[in-house]
């Protein structure tokens, strides 16, 4: 329930089915007087607390300028989120009145990222319904209609005001420090006035006629009450000299022709209500609920822009982030289900998604933690959906020659712990591959175990590999190399970590990494199945123990340089 003026304004659903889309005047109810032509004096407040009983319908409307930010992307969610909770219509709209800077090659980037994160949207651009069309720039005979109807009702008046008049409007405000309000007599002229100047031509444009005290006051779904006085408003453009609308009067018949009752969008919109919601008046709209998100703020709290890197969901997409891992960072920046969970599917957003819960202030947008969502979300993926993912990734790379098989599903359950991306696979197989032998021998980290008789323990681990005992035992697999293992370690009265990590320095050429056992039987699978491509840069065991028996020890313990191991090749882009 709304009163504006003293007149009860009912929420009614009163909108026709738009076919062709100029709407019949006898088909809405107008359940607000219109404001006689010279009454100055308005006040309204709107009270939205819960979702009432009607049927829920909310619009992500976009502008085809550029790509999909990622601020934008979470509007669209919420909205997406709001209507699926309450069993409504999601609508997408296209704002393109901006003809310059919209283009079709945008608005086709918009719709390929809310495909890519499952936004289906139930009527819009190639999918249609019944409140169609969906682009503004196919709407401008409806805009004008409205417009008229204003004209006629005194609430829109013609301005001949040229754009030098204006700036010196501007320039007086400015000098008395009043607020850059019209202050031209196109508001009061007569007919005869306005008719000299349509027979001279002069352009004009249609200006709302704004009460010149009041207030607006509405109680917005997530931040509560918000209150305009209208003093400073002035009376404001509604469609320009060149038979364009302007921005919020396009808006706000669309969204009164398309019955939308929840208008959820970003903050920065927030000022633009006030226009808008003289406008519904006006027009005798019933006015739907506003809910304003706050923006997405950057670490150093300024707004999120390009100077901060990736802002775009096409950017993320390419960088090789899931479509689930941005659906679900994107709703944790500003709500949350009152848990400590934060991780969802989009079918669990659906489920615990409520307005109510969403945050008024500034979310900051965490690359770190989206990084870290996309590994949850990609190791939840079934195997065998992780391992064509990766497969195809080592395969496309020039890593690998094929992109499946027994090799490839054995690396992603080995390294899969390692991968947040799935870019992130292709570093993460190459240092199983590699051998770094002579640099990690080098480094402070080994010192300790070079000192503990690594020599020795090298010179016996070459005679195991000469003996076969090592390429027997991993010819068994898993349970060979651990039993081999234990019996080395016997031979040398070695066990745990003085057993492991000299074993795992002198196998693998590194210090730490993933499971040792599994890493040394898949570099003998890797030699053996034949898919590692020339170019990865694969030290295969026997080249390893190659490199271990040019090893100078003394040159080691005396930091002198070690022969030269070949360089591997560079892992290809």
């Amino acid at each position: 329930m709304a009163t504006i003026a003293g007149t009860p304004w009912v929420r009614i659903k009163a909108f026709p089915i738009l076919n062709p889309p100029i709407l019949h005047r006898s088909n809405f109810y107008f359940g607000v007087r219109c404001i006689p032509k010279f009454r100055r004096s308005f006040s309204v407040s709107a009270s939205v607390d819960k979702v009432d009983g009607g049927d829920v319908r909310v619009r992500f409307a976009p502008s085809p300028t550029g790509n999909l930010h990622v601020g934008g992307a979470r509007t669209a969610l919420f909205n997406y989120l709001f209507a699926r909770a309450n069993g409504g219509k999601f609508v997408l709209r296209i704002e393109d009145t901006d003809l310059e800077r919209s283009t079709r090659q945008s608005e086709e980037a918009v719709l390929r990222d809310l495909s890519w994160l499952g936004l289906d949207w139930d009527e819009g651009p190639n999918v249609g319904g019944e409140y169609g069309p969906y682009r503004q720039s196919e709407r401008n005979a409806l805009y004008k209609q409205y417009a008229e109807k204003l004209l006629e009702s005194g609430q829109v008046y013609r301005c001949f005001c040229s754009n030098e008049e204006l700036e010196k409007m501007k320039e007086v405000a400015k000098l008395k420090q009043l607020p850059p309000v019209y202050m031209g007599k196109w508001a009061s002229a007569t007919n005869e006035e306005v008719r000299e100047e349509l027979e001279k031509g002069t352009p004009y444009t249609f200006r709302f006629r704004v009460p010149q005290e009041g207030s607006l006051k509405i109680n917005d779904l997530i931040r509560g009450e918000v209150s305009w006085n209208l003093d400073t408003l002035g009376d404001f453009v509604i469609m320009r000299s060149n038979g364009q609308p302007v921005y919020n009067f396009c808006v706000t018949v669309d969204d009164a022709t398309m019955a939308i009752s929840h208008v959820i969008r970003a903050e920065e919109h927030l000022p633009n209500t006030l226009r808008q919601a003289l406008i519904y008046k006006a027009l005798g709209f019933p006015m739907p609920y506003f809910a304003h998100v706050s923006l997405i703020l950057a670490p150093d709290r300024s707004k999120l822009s390009k100077r901060h890197g990736a802002t775009s969901v096409g950017q993320f997409r390419e960088m090789g982030y899931l479509p689930e891992a941005m659906v679900n960072y994107l709703a944790l920046l500003g709500w949350g289900d009152g848990t400590e969970n934060e991780f969802f599917t989009l079918e669990q957003l659906v489920e615990k998604f409520s307005i109510s819960r969403v945050n008024k202030s500034g979310a900051v947008f965490d690359s770190t933690k989206l990084r870290w969502m996309n590994g949850q979300h990609l190791r939840a993926l079934p195997s065998e959906e992780l391992t064509k993912l990766i497969g195809e990734r080592w395969k496309s790379t020039g890593i690998l020659t094929e992109s499946e098989g027994p090799f490839i599903e054995e690396s992603v359950q080995l390294l899969k712990d390692a991968i947040d991306l799935v870019t992130d696979a292709d570093k993460a197989l190459s240092n199983l591959l590699s051998y770094p032998l002579h640099t990690t021998l080098t480094s402070s980290e080994a010192k300790p175990l070079v000192e503990d008789k690594l020599s020795e323990f090298s010179a016996s681990l070459i005679t195991a590999y000469d003996s076969g005992e090592i390429l027997n035992a991993l010819e068994e697999g898993p349970s060979g190399w651990q039993k081999w293992v234990k019996s080395f370690g016997k031979s040398l009265k070695r066990k745990g970590k003085s057993l492991f990590m000299p074993l795992r320095l002198l196998l693998t050429g590194k210090i730490h990494g993933p499971d040792m056992g599994a890493s040394i039987v898949l570099l003998h699978k890797a030699r053996s199945s034949g898919v590692v491509a020339p170019q990865a840069g694969f030290v295969p065991l026997n080249d390893r123990f190659e490199i271990l028996r040019q090893i100078d020890w003394d040159a080691v313990t005396k930091d002198s340089p070690l022969v030269e191991s070949p360089a591997p090749a560079a892992v290809p882009n």
